[in-house]
């Protein structure tokens, strides 16, 4: 039994040691009634949670921030939170507690800890995602978190060949790199494929676009902090329509520079065929990666979230060898009160 009540400070040098294997633990224990908790991200055997998200020392930023829960000297918490300068925003990367009975209350401890923390300086919103398991989205919403969508999580086996596409059957099919100019009209794509409610919530302006084709993935998605470990390139498919030539699709590719996989992010209209931006992405993957030396092999194999709402887009994924591996939960809280624009109305007499 404790002898004084625990308490959230900030990691030092001195636990990093402890907080690695407090992770490793987290991460990788089967059994949840041996009272370790995690957000449950993304999978149980096909990839190793703790390699996808080893911290808390791999491309550790000085922005970010290390909360650790202390009791009696010993360790049983940790939060990791990543920081973006660019939107104020903050995004809960790990968060794990170890005790049976006190996983719960330390988890919840760290959070309202790290919330406080970032009213202070000046954090305009909070992002996590988690899988429903282990009490995590009743947590976050007592916390006052909004989940607001999901995203299935798919997976390419190691096995699985890799396409090979060339660059003129590329542009043939209109895929270019993503360029800043691009940046209004990927904003009226994530219009059309977006739920109105959502685009409010996430709420991305131009400048957000125009990051896109630099080193910046935008929209974000559940696994956006494994690309702090990837090269990251985007590109958009051109299509002639009804209304003109237009972009059709966007397409973020990862290729991971640790061992993990690699990553594939791809957004189209509804009514547009992302079966060529996958191949093209595979294609990036294996020439990137070395793949091709090795008869098509990618020892990590490659990762892909697709929102639920973005189907029939998993269907292009699944004939391109993914498998569902599993659903996760997005949640969002704002510091911001949000206030209606004012109006003129008729007034009747």
């Amino acid at each position: 039994m404790s002898t004084r009540p625990g308490r959230v400070r900030g990691a030092r040098l001195t636990d990093l040691a402890a907080l690695g294997e407090l992770s490793r633990l987290c991460h990788q224990a089967d059994d949840r009634e041996s009272g370790a908790r995690s957000l449950g991200l993304p999978v149980r055997s096909q990839v190793s949670v703790f390699r996808l998200f080893r911290m808390p020392l791999g491309a550790f930023r000085p922005s970010d921030q290390l909360f650790v829960y202390e009791e009696d000297g010993r360790l049983a918490g940790l939060a990791r939170i990543e920081r973006d300068p660019q939107r104020d925003e903050w995004t809960i990367v790990e968060l794990d507690a170890i005790g049976m009975h006190e996983a719960g209350d330390i988890r919840l401890r760290l959070v309202q800890h790290l919330l406080r923390d970032a009213a202070r300086r000046g954090a305009i919103r909070f992002h996590v995602a988690c899988a429903d398991a282990g009490g995590n989205v009743e947590l976050f919403m007592q916390a006052g978190f909004i989940p607001y969508g999901q995203e299935h999580v798919l997976y390419q086996a190691p096995e699985v060949p890799l396409p090979r596409v060339t660059p003129e059957e590329a542009a043939r099919a209109g895929i270019r790199p993503a360029l800043p100019v691009d940046a209004l009209a990927l904003s009226r794509l994530y219009a059309q494929v977006t739920p109105p409610p959502v685009a409010r919530l996430e709420a991305y302006r131009l400048p957000d676009w125009e990051r896109s084709s630099q080193q910046a993935a935008t929209p974000r998605s559940s696994l956006a902090p494994i690309l702090r470990f990837a090269e990251v390139e985007s590109y958009v498919q051109e299509h002639d329509g009804e209304q003109g030539t237009g972009i059709a699709g966007l397409l973020h590719v990862g290729v991971a520079r640790e061992e993990q996989p690699h990553y594939l992010r791809v957004m189209v209209r509804p009514d547009h065929d992302a079966t060529p931006l996958v191949r093209y992405g595979l294609s990036l993957i294996g020439e990137r990666s070395g793949g091709r030396g090795r008869g098509g092999r990618h020892d990590q194999g490659v990762i892909a979230p697709i929102r639920t709402y973005e189907a029939p887009v998993d269907r292009c994924f699944e004939e391109c060898g993914f498998t569902n591996v599993a659903t996760v939960t997005l949640l969002m809280k704002e510091a911001l009160v949000r206030v209606t624009e004012p109006a003129l109305v008729p007034v009747t007499r």
